[in-house]
């Protein structure tokens, strides 16, 4: 019954912006830390950035830092990363993900997880 389902992945020329969507069903995101992963061919996936429930606490790997925006609308149940200046680099499959508890979410070992959605940023 739980799902996850991204949105707003495509292609893009680097410099370019891109706003990813996650609706969440079968689950109250009000309860939720939420964040955004991301894996590139060849390597591990990586978190990239989360936010805890109630908002007030947020983490951005450093290679995003600067350029990516997580947020969430708990009355839409629905998670986003607005993605600006993109670069080459940021290629990969971008996951969405939920978990009560902020840590667990964020070391991968449990939790509820999309589907992924693929963000190609080429000339």
């Amino acid at each position: 019954q739980v799902q996850l389902v991204e949105s707003g992945g495509g292609l893009v020329q680097p410099g370019g912006s891109l706003r990813l969507s996650c609706v969440a069903s079968g689950l109250n995101l009000d309860y939720y830390a939420i964040g955004w992963f991301r894996q590139a061919p060849g390597k591990t996936r990586e978190g990239v950035s989360s936010i805890s429930n109630s908002g007030g606490y947020t983490y951005y790997a450093d290679s995003v830092k600067g350029r990516f925006t997580i947020s969430r609308d708990n009355a839409k149940n629905t998670m986003y990363l607005q993605m600006n200046n993109l670069k080459p680099e940021d290629t990969a499959v971008y996951y969405c993900a939920a978990d009560l508890d902020l840590e667990l979410l964020f070391k991968q070992t449990r939790g509820y997880w999309g589907q992924g959605t693929q963000v190609t940023v080429s000339s």
